[in-house]
């Protein structure tokens, strides 16, 4: 019957989640001890970040955006995950934080607030970006690390960095280094807004309503610059737009990223969800779910492309084509999300079709941890498991929420499939089995 075709459904998909679930918390357990045994530097403090597939350092530049993420990732799974409270995490935390404040921060005579790109092992800049990445993931070390040590210091400090990155963002870039120039055109490029959006739920989240209130303005700011970005009559997520949200001309306007395109729907969908906003919920699910995922896909060799073109043009990117670990974490995040939000069984049939492609190809069972970058076909083309844009964090991030939104999703599913067994017709579950 109808009822049974249902019942049964409901039963594998919860069996697919529990499988799910177990198999990422081995993961995460396997990623933190990777990066507790071969990142932390007992000398001059911070993180090793280039590290090889067998734990080796093979570079001892360290890079601030991903001292950040570890400070952060390690906060969050010491509050939120009980089998992680250890002392150990806890105080590489802080570490790593010590070094952020005591050596990332490169003052200069228009702002105390800009941070260097990366540092020499003991903590000399080498570099400056001419963009807000660096300073957006001190940010959200400091406020995380206020969480678990109870510091209202680093609190400020986060806040006041915010204040300063609004500034460059929203009224003067000046003081990122970068030169005006006659040919370039002011672009909304979607990295920023959602960023920045990023940063609104991080300093916000069970702040109180103070806190809440003053970054109002900027989430709604964030989330009309975020929707700018869907272009060709809601048929195309575009990575760069003008500043009035019009197209932009040549390969940059062309250009789509959908592991970006994923990670803003995520975004907007935490956003919705804490503003009850269900108008937003549907266009992010509709415009920055689906969509990147279906025109990201690769129909031949299976996992999301890099880069496209969306007018089919060959991108100029020389990775396009390329399969990085980070969209499909994203992806994977975004549908689950999406699915908890909707209860949709084909945003979970989504989301297990990409769990398969992902788990099948990056992580390494050999050594541990997981590749970073494959072949259009899937296969290893970096065997390095950090590097300057790699960290353990995105993938890390990923095994936190979706341990969480499985064992929530698998509540929910639990409860529902009990209700089929005892609804009209099936009698009680003990009945069906004989008991």
């Amino acid at each position: 019957s109808l009822d049974d075709l249902v019942l049964s459904l409901k039963i594998m998909e919860a069996i697919l989640s529990t499988k799910c679930r177990d198999r990422i918390r081995t993961e995460l357990d396997t990623v933190v001890d990777f990066w507790l045994k071969h990142s932390h530097d007992t000398v001059h403090g911070g993180f090793f970040t280039c590290i090889g597939r067998d734990g080796t350092v093979y570079d001892e530049l360290k890079y601030v955006w991903l001292q950040g993420r570890q400070v952060w990732m390690y906060c969050r799974l010491y509050r939120t995950m009980d089998r992680f409270q250890r002392p150990e995490i806890l105080e590489a935390a802080k570490a790593g934080g010590a070094f952020l404040r005591r050596f990332s921060r490169v003052s200069s005579s228009t702002s105390q607030w800009k941070c260097a790109f990366c540092l020499t092992r003991d903590g000399k800049a080498v570099k400056i970006q001419r963009t807000i990445f660096s300073e957006c993931f001190y940010i959200m070390a400091m406020d995380e690390l206020s969480r678990v040590t109870g510091d209202k210091d680093m609190q400020v400090e986060a806040e006041q960095m915010m204040e300063q990155l609004t500034h460059w963002v929203q009224v003067d870039s000046s003081g990122l280094g970068r030169p005006k120039l006659p040919g370039d055109i002011p672009t909304n490029s979607m990295a920023v807004p959602m960023m920045l959006l990023c940063l609104v739920h991080q300093l916000t989240q069970d702040r109180g309503q103070e806190v809440v209130q003053k970054y109002r303005e900027l989430g709604r700011w964030c989330v009309q610059q975020i929707l700018q970005h869907i272009q060709r009559d809601g048929t195309a997520i575009l990575e760069n737009v003008s500043l009035n949200g019009a197209e932009l001309r040549g390969c940059q306007g062309r250009l789509q990223n959908p592991g970006h395109a994923l990670e803003a729907g995520w975004f907007l969908l935490q956003y919705s969800a804490e503003q009850g906003d269900d108008e937003l919920k549907t266009t992010a699910i509709n415009k920055f779910v689906e969509l990147p995922y279906q025109c990201g896909w690769d129909k031949e060799h299976g996992g999301l492309f890099y880069f496209l073109d969306v007018d089919g043009h060959c991108p100029t990117q020389l990775e396009w084509s390329m399969k990085l670990w980070w969209p499909h974490c994203e992806a994977l995040i975004a549908f689950l999300m999406a699915y908890s939000q909707t209860k949709k069984p084909e945003l979970l049939d989504r989301f297990f079709h990409i769990y398969e492609y992902t788990f099948s190809n990056f992580p390494d069972a050999k050594s541990g941890e997981w590749f970073g970058y494959l072949t259009q076909d899937g296969k290893v083309a970096l065997d390095f498991k950090g590097g300057p844009f790699k960290g353990k964090n995105i993938a890390m991030l990923l095994l936190l929420e979706e341990e969480e939104g499985l064992g929530a999703c698998l509540q929910w599913q639990s409860v529902n499939t009990m209700k089929l067994w005892t609804g009209p017709g099936h009698g009680s579950l003990w009945t069906r089995d004989g008991a």
